[in-house]
């Protein structure tokens, strides 16, 4: 459910959100900007959903074994 909400801007940075972003964009504009910061997903559930997922394991374990070594042989 989409909800309005007002806020109060600087008037250049409300002109520059026309110019730069679009007249009918800013809302989705500033939803990307802020969603991030405000809904946290449960990572713990996401982890425990991908450790699941055997295929995807198993690239990643071969990943890590492929590039062990590089950190190694990096230059310090």
């Amino acid at each position: 459910m989409r909800k309005k909400l007002t806020i109060t801007i600087d008037r250049e940075v409300y002109e520059g959100l026309h110019q730069i972003i679009g007249r009918r964009r800013i809302s989705r504009f500033v939803e990307t900007l802020v969603r991030p910061h405000v809904l946290r997903p449960d990572l713990e559930k996401a982890y425990a959903e991908m450790a699941l997922d055997e295929e995807r394991e198993a690239e990643a374990a071969e990943w890590a074994e492929a590039t062990v070594g590089d950190a190694f042989d990096a230059q310090r």
